[in-house]
This record gives structure tokens, sequence and C-alpha cells, in this order.
């Protein structure tokens, strides 16, 4: 996550959940926080079966 949090901060755009969340947290605690979203994605996914579809944007 760090890679992509490093990604993220060169072009905000990419990611904006990512963004916001740098504007409050420090860079840090918001990679646990992006590994822990990815790890309850896959869960889910995983339980319900599912293959991954990329939010629309």
């Amino acid at each position: 996550m760090t890679a992509v949090l490093r990604y993220t901060r060169a072009d905000g755009r990419r990611n904006p959940w990512v963004a916001k969340l740098l504007e409050r947290k420090p860079a840090r605690l918001v990679t646990v926080a992006m590994a822990n979203r990815t790890a309850r994605v896959a869960w889910a996914m995983l339980v319900r079966g599912q293959t991954y579809a990329a939010p629309a944007a």
C-alpha cells in the first residue's frame, strides 16, 4: 500500500478517497486504512463468490 500511496500522491485524481484521507491523516495511517479496505473487499468477494468490478468513475 505504500507504493500505491506514493503513486496517488503524484496524481490525486487517481483515487480521490485516498487524497481526501491524506488531507486529514498521516501517511502511515492512510496506508493501514487502504490495506484494511482492500482486505475487506477481498473478503466480501470470497464470501459472496463474486468477481471484482471496479466502481464507475
